[in-house]
C-alpha cells in the first residue's frame, strides 16, 4: 500500500512539474486557467486546429496551437467557413467584413505554444 501511495505521489509531482514548465507564468494570467488547460489537453488529443474554451459576454473564446503562421491561417479559415471576408490585420486583431458589418477577432498568446482568440457573437448571427 505504501509503494502505491509513493508511486501516485511521484506521478502527481511529475504532472504538476510538467504543467508548470509547459505553461509557466501563463497559469496566472487568466481567470479561467483550468478551462483553458482542459481545452489544451483536448486539443492535444485531436487533429483539430482549435477547441472552444468558453462563452464570454462578448462572444466565444477558442484556443489553438501557436505554430509558424497558424494564428492567421486558423482564424481566416474559421471566419471564411462563417462567410466573413478578411479585410486587414490591426496588431493582434483581425478585421473581417460581411454584409456591411465589421467585426474584429482578437488574439493573444497564452503561452509560447498556444494562443487564445475571441470571436464576437455577431459572427454567429
Amino acid at each position: 500500500m505504501k509503494k502505491f501511495l509513493v508511486v501516485i505521489s511521484l506521478v502527481l509531482i511529475v504532472a504538476i512539474g510538467f504543467i508548470g514548465i509547459r505553461f509557466g507564468s501563463a497559469l496566472f494570467q487568466e481567470e479561467n486557467t483550468t478551462e483553458i488547460i482542459a481545452s489544451i489537453t483536448k486539443l492535444e488529443f485531436t487533429s483539430n486546429d482549435y477547441i472552444k474554451v468558453t462563452d464570454t459576454s462578448h462572444g466565444i473564446r477558442y484556443v489553438s496551437k501557436n505554430e509558424s503562421g497558424s494564428q492567421e491561417r486558423v482564424i481566416k479559415e474559421f471566419m471564411k467557413e462563417n462567410e466573413w471576408q478578411f479585410k486587414e490585420q490591426m496588431g493582434s486583431g483581425f478585421l473581417f467584413m460581411k454584409d456591411g458589418m465589421n467585426v474584429t477577432v482578437g488574439t493573444r498568446l497564452f503561452s509560447k505554444n498556444y494562443f487564445l482568440w475571441d470571436v464576437p457573437k455577431e459572427v454567429f448571427h
